[in-house]
């Protein structure tokens, strides 16, 4: 009898037991995640590990080249929370968002650009996106390079110190602060900090959003599994659907730029076009 109670009790709690939702994430890489939970990246993760009632265990890791076949194809994790969804390594959800690059530049300037083809770059301190000095390197860095502008150019280091909290942050700081002219930033993380320097920084898209036809300046953003893991993109995919609003509110809330047609739209404060305050949606 009390062998039967004991194994009652074991089955009860193994029936409790909280599913795990293993979610590999940069700890020092806002806006998109850190340690602390802070990201927007963290919180949909949150968002949708609720809707599958599941707990989220994070493995930390830097996002570097080859971070995909350290974390998920070694299996570290089931979860890449924000991948291109071309990324033909991993299995990807439907996108949850798309953005582009932006130029960035002091709202008091006035500088409207044309585009990459636009002469008054030649005149400008511009800074860019890096990877490094091969042909992995950004968009923009090679479409930059394609027109022969290199001289008036500055790098900053797409990962940039890691000793310090947003490290990523320096080149719209620089900005804001004079160094560079222009910046061109991948939208997300241009969006986030430019918030942070109230209504002194403007946001523009780039142009052209396909250069010299191979060069995407548009991505779309996705969850990315392992591709043999097809029921859990499955789960995710109706969880991301399901939770569409939620998702919607938290990229507005970090100011993320949403490409809509030809158009992108942010938090309601933020530096560029919106279409109207949002309210928060419950996430219970």
């Amino acid at each position: 009898m009390q062998i039967a109670s004991a194994l009652l009790v074991a089955l009860a709690s193994a029936g409790t037991q909280a599913r795990e939702l293993r979610v590999c994430a940069d700890p020092n890489n806002l806006p998109f995640s850190n340690r602390e939970e802070q990201g927007f990246e963290n919180r949909i993760v949150q968002i949708v590990a609720r809707e599958l009632h599941a707990q989220v265990r994070y493995t930390w890791w830097a996002q570097r080249r080859g971070s995909l076949r350290e974390t998920l194809q070694a299996r570290l994790c089931d979860v890449i929370p924000g991948v291109a969804s071309r990324v033909a390594a991993v299995a990807t959800t439907h996108p949850y968002y798309r953005s582009a690059y932006v130029f960035v530049t002091r709202s008091q300037r006035a500088l409207l650009l044309s585009g990459f083809d636009d002469p008054r770059l030649r005149a400008l301190i511009v800074g860019v996106q890096m990877i490094g000095d091969d042909s992995s390197n950004t968009p923009p860095a090679h479409a930059l390079a394609r027109r022969g502008l290199v001289d008036n150019v500055r790098g900053y280091m797409l990962y940039g110190d890691y000793a310090s909290d947003g490290p990523a942050r320096v080149i719209v700081d620089d900005v804001a602060r004079g160094v560079v002219d222009v910046a061109v930033v991948w939208g997300p993380l241009a969006g986030y900090y430019a918030l942070r320097h109230g209504g002194a920084l403007r946001l523009q898209l780039v142009s052209p959003l396909e250069d010299a036809g191979v060069l995407p300046m548009v991505f779309d953003v996705s969850m990315g599994v392992r591709r043999e893991d097809r029921s859990l993109r499955a789960e995710l995919d109706e969880a991301l659907a399901r939770r569409a609003a939620q998702v919607y509110y938290v990229l507005r809330e970090y100011g993320v730029p949403l490409l809509q047609g030809d158009r992108l739209v942010s938090a309601p404060d933020g530096p560029f076009e919106t279409r109207g305050r949002i309210t928060s949606p419950d996430e219970r």
